[in-house]
């Protein structure tokens, strides 16, 4: 099996990964603490790895899209999961945790489910990355405003964090890009799967952690990560639509919206001094759901277009 075909089936890993976790939770446990977190920080300096001056310069002209995009990931989604938690009276723990979720900044996941999609690769790939800067001001703050009133939420530590897992790693990948190209392109290739497998482990160690939760409050909290995604790729969709971006750049902007980066959230969750592990259970769900939901959309979407419907990925 080919790295990018191995890629682009991350869905099936994770659900897989889940189910194992289900069964039989020591498979995955020993990845936990310190672990989950490198792991993220490999997620993000591939990233930074991934960075290339030709894409933001092309999207600068036209940067309409990642305007919408951006502004929708950090006002739909922190908003949504609020709503949400308070309609579905989510136990304090598990809301904190789906808020939490509702914060963070688009996945690197939603660069390979727009591939999938057809839509706009390098418009996904210059949001993801803008939208990950801006969450190193954002997500803690967003998180302090909205999920203080179920838990105290320490709005710096949750920086301090924030800066020691993204935005350090990215700026590594961006260096190392620049003053070392040669091996920044022969590790580059190897980054994709390897954030595959780096999410498996996250959602599987999750899940099988909090194995006797899941299954007393598995159905509420999956479909508050339902409700979520589903309500990002639907709002992100229309706001496109509605601000006349071209076709392949509203199907980006609902995938960026829609995928979240759910890894993240569990390790703010885990490191970010929230008293309750249950915090972080709703990031390991999430990273489920929208997997499944995003590829089910993309899939529908590469169907229903004309084989040569550019996705726009030219610089």
């Amino acid at each position: 099996m080919s790295l990018e075909r191995f890629t682009t089936l991350f869905p099936l890993w994770t659900l897989l990964g889940a189910a194992l976790a289900m069964v039989y939770p020591p498979l995955f446990s020993w990845f936990s603490g310190p672990l989950i977190t490198v792991g993220l920080g490999l997620i993000m300096l591939g990233m930074g790895l991934g960075l290339a001056p030709r894409d933001f310069l092309r999207v600068s002209r036209q940067p309409r899209p990642v305007i919408i995009g951006v502004l929708a990931q950090f006002l739909v989604m922190p908003t949504l999961a609020a709503l949400i938690a308070a309609v579905l009276r989510l136990p304090s723990p598990l809301a904190v945790g789906l808020i939490l979720v509702g914060c963070c900044p688009g996945g690197t996941a939603s660069n390979v489910v727009a591939l999938i999609a057809r839509a706009d690769v390098a418009l996904s790939v210059v949001m993801t990355s803008i939208s990950t800067v801006a969450a190193v001001v954002l997500t803690p703050r967003l998180t302090e405003a909205l999920a203080s009133q179920y838990v105290p939420v320490d709005g710096w530590l949750l920086l301090l964090r924030v800066l020691q897992v993204v935005l350090v790693p990215v700026a590594c990948g961006v260096l190392l890009k620049q003053g070392m190209p040669v091996l920044a392109r022969r590790i580059e290739p190897v980054m994709p799967p390897v954030a595959v497998l780096v999410v498996v482990m996250i959602v599987a160690s999750i899940v099988g952690s909090q194995r006797l939760l899941l299954i007393e409050q598995g159905p509420v909290l999956l479909l508050a990560c339902v409700l979520l995604h589903g309500g990002g790729f639907l709002l992100g969709f229309v706001l496109g639509r509605i601000g006349g971006v071209a076709a392949a750049a509203q199907r980006t902007i609902s995938i960026e919206v829609g995928m979240q980066n759910s890894g993240l959230a569990v390790v703010l969750a885990r490191t970010g001094g929230f008293a309750s592990p249950l915090t972080a259970l709703p990031g390991a769900i999430s990273a489920v759901v929208h997997c499944l939901l995003g590829s089910a959309l993309a899939a529908s979407w590469r169907r229903s277009l004309v084989p040569n419907e550019g996705n726009n990925t030219a610089p």
